[in-house]
Formats: C-alpha cells, structure tokens, sequence
C-alpha cells in the first residue's frame, strides 16, 4: 500500500514530544492509529483531539519494558482495524549524568527502555507481520548514536544498540518487511535531561531551549519513509538543527 491513507500505525511513546506529533500528523494523513504509553490521561487527551479531527485513534496504557503491553498494542491493532502496518517504536529515555555519579538505576532504566523496549516491540510485531506477508518497524535512536560526549554515554550506548540492532533486523526482514531508523538530534521535547543529573539536565535543557527543532520535523521524516511505494525500504534518517555540531 503506498503512502499513508488507511494505514494502520501502533505508536509506542505516543503521549508527548514526537510520538504525540507523529501521531497528529499521520492522522491528519489519514492513517488508523494505535496509541501507546503509560501516561494513559495523556493518551486520552490525543485520541480526542485526532477524533475530534476526523481521524481515527485508540489508546493502550503500555509501559514499553513489559514485552505482555507491546502483545497488547500489537493484537489491538488486529483486533479493532484487522491489521497492523507498522510499529513505530518511539518510547525512550534520556536520564543522562556523569559516570562518577553512579546513578545505576537510571543506567538500568535507559537499558531497559531503550533497548528492551524496542525488542519487546519486536517481538510482538515480527510474528505478525510475518503471517500477513508485510509490515514496517520504525525505530527512534539519536544522533547520540553516531557522536559521544560526556555525560551522555550509557544514553549513546542504548541509542548505539538500537541503532544496530535495526540495521541486523532489516538485513533478516526479507523482501517483504520494511525497517527505518530514525535519529534525531536535539528536538524541543520533555523528555531532555528529565530524570538525570540536575547539572547536566539543567545544561542540557539550556541548549535544547537554545538550538532545538521542533517534533514535528521528526514527525515529517516518520511519514517519508512509511509513505513510499511498497518494495521501497528507507533504512536511515537523521534529523538535526542546522545550529547541532
């Protein structure tokens, strides 16, 4: 099916910054949407704007580190539009500070949402696209993947494997599956420096509020690469401000 209209798209990290954006604007495009995240009073807020709009959208509480919540947000989609098109996995976390700190638990938290997440989606996803003989991932990692600074390494670390692991999962997929990477530089959403050192979340929030791009940038290159022709595989974007070294 080529372009947008009448797609069916689950979003996991749907409730804020470019999930939420994502999905505004793929509905807007005609696309059927599954939302997901924990912030369930979120979600809903979003599927009654979309409906709102005209468009179509369904909200599943999901807390991307349980692999039952992605079933859930995958067999959702089957059940309520009969199908699913592709699994946008967007959940994430940027609880970054320096390694003297120790913060081992956020360093747990990044592993287990920035990689576990997305496995999880895999794993919920691949079976089924498998069975219907079609289907898309599209993966959030970072331009963190592709440079590291200080205090953002177990972050790049996660954005790292998410990075490698889309690119081993699109080498497996076969000729009828799709897998996108999309890494975005700073980008104006909530989730920068939450949860981390207050230092370096509070230098990290500065630049962000000095140089970031807007969600909807990375919302515009999500669409690009599920809008093409059948048989075209867009494996790779990277989105940054024109200000980001």
């Amino acid at each position: 099916m080529t372009g947008i209209s009448g797609k069916v798209v689950a979003i996991a990290g749907a409730s804020s910054g470019i999930g939420e954006a994502t999905a505004v604007h793929l509905a807007e495009r005609g696309a059927k949407l599954v939302l997901g995240a924990r912030r369930s009073d979120l979600l809903d807020v979003l599927v009654e704007q979309i409906t709102r709009g005209g468009g179509e959208a369904v909200a599943v509480t999901t807390d991307v580190r349980r692999r039952a919540d992605l079933e859930e947000l995958v067999a959702t989609a089957q059940r309520r539009f009969g199908r699913l098109d592709v699994l946008f996995s967007n959940a994430g976390s940027m609880a970054v500070s320096a390694f003297d700190e120790l913060r081992t638990d956020d360093w747990e938290l990044m592993v287990d949402v920035n990689i576990k997440g997305v496995l999880n989606g895999i794993a919920a996803a691949l079976p089924v696209f498998r069975a219907q003989g079609f289907g898309q991932f599209v993966h959030t990692a970072s331009t963190a993947a592709y440079k590291v600074v200080p205090q953002q390494s177990v972050y790049a670390a996660t954005k790292t494997a998410v990075k490698v692991l889309t690119e081993g999962l699109r080498q497996e997929a076969g000729p009828n599956l799709r897998v996108t990477l999309v890494s975005p530089g700073f980008t104006n959403t909530e989730g920068v420096g939450k949860g981390g050192s207050a230092e370096t979340a509070a230098a990290l929030i500065a630049q962000r509020d000095q140089i970031a791009m807007p969600p909807d940038a990375i919302a515009r290159a999500v669409a690009f690469a599920i809008e093409q022709p059948d048989g075209v595989d867009v494996g790779e974007i990277v989105v940054r401000p024109t200000a980001q070294s």
